[in-house]
């Protein structure tokens, strides 16, 4: 039953997230949480806001998503000063530290919104975490901050049903393949497709007990705000509705606008504070406003800065108007009428749609 109660927000944060750095011309740079800080203090934001400080996660809590060895190899890679472990995933020195600190960051806001101190919680974190597999760091990613959170809500407050949103440009197969047959996890993913990482197709649903627990929304280039939007409407309302979420999670993205320039959808600044509306109504209707967003890619830093202003604006409706540094796409938004028929085709077996 919705709420009419207002909640504070609150934002986890901490200087060390800046000293995992992948190295120069690498897109997930420190410089993207600098610039959302600056912007927060310059628009005055920050007083507006619980400040969260993030504990670090232990090696039992990573072990619950990730492999023993797998998290040594991180932390020996590391301490040895870093360097490439994939073709697109570097270290540095620090790196272990600030990635067990973002992983305890979901950690902290997830005993934050549980205490019912705050309900609704933005994680400026990094390293991003929805690529990272049990035992490989891929995509920018280490460790899977969201899932570590979701397995530790899931374990410590028996929560028993958990909805995560992603709303990133690419797919969060690690997401995916960690809760691909638990149906305590719902895992719906808004992504460009064909791109990086090359999964997220309308035929992965789950396996097992987990089958229809996974929908995936692959858009084609240039797809724009309107298929975000009815994609709301049409799928993630009513099934949000039918499996009833305890607490809703965000995988928060934001190289889905239009300048990002590592993939080429048609989503503005405006776009994301609109998601935001939707995804806060949700948890106000089925998780006493329990709502909690993590940092994932976006990489255009103006865009970036903007677009996470927007959703705070949203989340905690300071009423300021955030406009769009860039304007508006000088491509015309594709729509994705194949992609709503496929769908509601493949997912009328395991919800009412």
């Amino acid at each position: 039953m919705e709420s009419n109660q207002n909640f504070s927000v609150g934002l986890v944060y901490h200087p060390l997230y800046l000293q995992h750095d992948p190295g120069p011309n690498h897109p997930e740079s420190p410089s993207r949480l600098l610039s959302i800080y600056e912007l927060l203090e310059e628009r005055k934001f920050l007083s507006r806001l619980t400040l969260i400080s993030p504990r670090m996660a232990s090696l039992e809590e990573l072990t619950t998503v990730h492999d023993a060895s797998y998290i040594k190899r991180i932390e020996n890679f590391s301490k040895r000063g870093g360097g490439y472990l994939t073709l697109d995933t570097a270290l540095s020195s620090k790196s272990y530290e600030s990635a067990c600190l973002a992983a305890g960051g979901i950690l902290s806001a997830i005993d934050e919104i549980s205490s019912f101190r705050t309900r609704m919680i933005f994680c400026l974190i990094r390293p991003p975490g929805h690529h990272a597999l049990a035992d490989q760091g891929m995509g920018f990613c280490l460790f899977n901050n969201l899932a570590i959170g979701a397995k530790y809500a899931l374990e410590k407050y028996k929560i028993s049903r958990i909805l995560i949103i992603d709303w990133d440009v690419h797919h969060g197969n690690g997401i995916q393949e960690i809760f691909y047959s638990d149906p305590r996890v719902l895992y719906v993913s808004l992504h460009q497709y064909p791109l990086y990482p090359g999964t997220g197709s309308l035929d992965e649903v789950g396996l097992g007990e987990g089958e229809g627990f996974t929908i995936n929304l692959p858009f084609p280039y240039h797809t724009g705000e309107q298929a975000y939007m009815r994609a709301f409407e049409e799928i993630i309302s009513p099934v949000t509705d039918q499996f009833e979420p305890q607490l809703l999670m965000i995988a928060a993205g934001y190289d889905g606008h239009f300048a990002d320039p590592l993939a080429s959808l048609n989503l503005m600044v405006g776009s994301f504070a609109k998601m935001t509306a939707k995804v806060k109504k949700l948890a106000k209707m089925f998780c006493q406003g329990r709502l909690i967003f993590s940092l994932e890619g976006g990489y255009n830093l103006k865009a970036l800065s903007h677009s996470v202003l927007a959703t705070l604006n949203e989340l905690a409706e300071l009423g300021h108007k955030v406009s769009d540094p860039y304007g508006s796409p000088s491509t015309t938004p594709r729509g994705a009428e194949d992609v709503f028929d496929e769908a509601r085709r493949i997912h009328e077996k395991y919800w009412k749609l």
